[in-house]
């Protein structure tokens, strides 16, 4: 009967623990599941990750960290000069100054009411005695079209402050008009720019747009990735490739080996720097170096020695501390003498090699990641990095060109059809790659490029 009773007893306890324990895991699931709820509603930080870093960095230049340079003087001449004189004497002890030179400083303001420049034409209209046909005259900057409802036009200048602060600041197209009333007091609507931004990435951005895709053909390297777009609210791709030249952008509806290809030909002569999406495995690409991405490699050695235990944990880690050798020897190609840097690397690539060479391990994942490593590095995608000087062991050039995009997506709600699609890409590309060769304003960029129509004698009107 004890023995029974003892029985009994162990049973309530382990009933009464399993009781609490499930009302532990009730507690945490409402908690999960109002939390869920909350992040689907509209918040004030929507992508706020709710992981605040406990001991955050103050803001400005922390100490140590290089020298403090000043301010630049601007480039635009002063319009005046304004002389600050010494007290004549010491506003401390009252003792007599003697002068150790001068120093200049200067403060850059805007006029407090910028008004736009505007040019009036007084057109002569005739018309032909003989066949009846108007003619009107003609003067440098005056459209030939430009006539009735659309006699009142923005130059060439204002399209362009309009696009850069679009395409190369990422300001929502629907509140740049605001920003250029505020400004510069000119007035325009959202409808005119979107449709000036598709007449130009058929005519002169396009044209541009169109050398510069052909031109990145001829780099010895380009860094490309993808990231998500939406084109008439359905899911696209925005693809991106960068070159020491150029930053390129296109947005297709899928992302094939077909779509790298319109940029990247099968019989590219430079190293294709990837991660390891299957578009650029493609059998097209056999015969075109690469150099797969060593950051993603590994981040997924990573996630799976995260999940092993044992013996299981040895492939994925030592995989990792070579690749991670791989890197910090590239880190110091420049400090180490050619012979030297040349050995080390020899014998990495080749213990990289032997580590991934072809056999059978017992773990599905790790074997996963061996056939998957061994054949990239049988092609010799994996430590071209140390053996050619101007490859980067990682694509992130690429993503971070992605980012003013992937910002412009939170903001915009992407492209509306595919001729919008066509000319963000082509205004984004030619913005970028112009502040990548060293321009300081994008305006001028752009305005480089809008030729305004100036005609030197009346056309008839058709």
């Amino acid at each position: 009967m004890a023995k029974e009773s003892r029985v009994e007893e162990l049973s309530r306890e382990e009933l009464i623990a399993l009781v609490l324990e499930l009302q532990r895991q009730m507690a945490l699931l409402r908690e999960e599941n109002a939390r869920l709820k909350r992040s689907g509603r509209r918040q004030a930080a929507p992508f706020s990750k709710e992981k605040p870093v406990p001991n955050p960095k103050k803001p400005g230049r922390k100490k140590g960290e290089g020298p403090f340079g000043r301010r630049t003087a601007p480039v635009t001449e002063p319009k005046e000069t304004v002389d600050a004189q010494a007290p004549p004497c010491c506003p401390f002890c009252g003792g007599p100054l003697e002068e150790d030179g001068e120093e200049f400083a200067t403060t850059t303001n805007v006029p407090e009411q910028p008004q736009p420049e505007v040019t009036q034409y007084r057109v002569s209209v005739c018309h032909c005695k003989d066949c009846g046909k108007k003619v009107r005259g003609t003067a440098p900057g005056l459209a030939a079209d430009q006539f009735g409802a659309t006699a009142h036009r923005v130059g060439p200048t204002v399209m362009a402050a309009a696009h850069a602060l679009h395409y190369g600041v990422g300001v929502p197209q629907r509140k740049v008009p605001g920003v250029l009333k505020e400004l510069t007091g000119v007035t325009i609507t959202q409808s005119a720019l979107a449709q000036d931004a598709l007449r130009r990435a058929k005519r002169e951005v396009g044209a541009e747009y169109k050398q510069l895709r052909e031109a990145i053909r001829e780099a010895p390297f380009v860094h490309t990735d993808d990231t998500g777009w939406r084109v008439g609210g359905k899911a696209a791709f925005l693809m991106g490739f960068e070159t020491d030249r150029a930053a390129i952008y296109q947005i297709r509806w899928q992302h094939r080996n077909e779509e790298v290809r319109e940029i990247i030909p099968g019989d590219y002569g430079g190293v294709m720097i990837t991660d390891r999406g299957k578009s650029y495995d493609a059998e097209e690409f056999d015969e075109v170096e690469q150099q797969k991405c060593v950051g993603h490699i590994m981040r997924n050695l990573a996630e799976v020695v995260e999940t092993k235990q044992g013996r299981a944990k040895e492939f994925g880690t030592y995989a990792k501390v070579l690749f991670q050798d791989g890197m910090e020897l590239w880190r110091a190609r420049d400090s180490l003498p050619k012979e030297v840097f040349a050995e080390k690397a020899d014998k990495l690539k080749e213990m990289v090699s032997y580590h991934l060479r072809d056999r059978k391990l017992k773990d599905g994942d790790n074997q996963r990641l061996l056939d998957g490593l061994g054949k990239q590095d049988d092609c010799g995608r994996l430590m071209r990095f140390v053996s050619a000087p101007f490859v980067e062991p990682t694509n992130n050039r690429a993503e971070r060109m992605l980012r003013p995009a992937v910002i412009a997506r939170k903001v915009s709600q992407c492209s509306k059809n595919q001729e919008g699609a066509d000319a963000f890409a082509a205004f984004t590309s030619v913005a970028q790659t112009a502040l990548k060769n060293g321009a300081t304003s994008v305006t001028a960029a752009f305005r480089s490029l809008f030729s305004p129509s100036q005609p030197n004698s009346a056309e008839p009107l058709q």
